[in-house]
């Protein structure tokens, strides 16, 4: 199955969304094969959003990603990137359609609640980040039948 990172940025951690995220994500079908708290440092912001390095925010965006520690996971699926894509919505939450996490839970483009990989290629280099060799798991639970058909994994 493919595996996309997903995080749980400060605004997530600080407006205790969580255990929504997580039931939303178990809801649909995914398979959580890495979970961990950590605590983010400018030089792992910096390698992470390497293209916004020179944008005037990106300050703030250190700042506000290093108030509180955050969650990362490692969702497992079939389609996984673009699946969670569609579930996270728009980057800016005034646009996201209800439905969606920021369309259900935020206004902000900055304080989006969730950081969620964009391809499938970006996404192994972002688990390779902030998990090491050993955190992430394959497995299949077994109600995993009952969100694929036949042949689909």
């Amino acid at each position: 199955m493919e595996k996309t990172l997903v995080i749980f940025k400060p605004s997530a951690i600080d407006r205790r969304l969580v255990g929504k995220i997580i039931s939303r994500i178990e809801d649909k079908g995914f398979v959580i094969a890495g979970i961990k708290m950590m605590q983010l440092d400018e030089k792992i912001l910096r390698e992470h959003y390497a293209h916004l390095v020179d944008k005037p925010f990106f300050p703030s965006l250190v700042e506000s990603m290093i108030s509180t520690p955050v969650i990362v996971a490692c969702l497992a699926g079939v389609e996984a990137v673009r699946v969670f894509r569609e579930m996270t919505g728009v980057t800016n939450g005034r646009n996201a359609a209800p439905g969606t996490l920021r369309g259900d839970f935020c206004m902000s483009s900055q304080t989006n609640i969730v950081h969620a990989s964009d391809s499938v290629e970006n996404a192994e280099i972002e688990l390779a980040r902030f998990f090491a060799k050993g955190e992430i798991f394959d497995y299949l639970p077994s109600n995993v039948k009952y969100f694929y058909g036949d042949n689909e994994l």
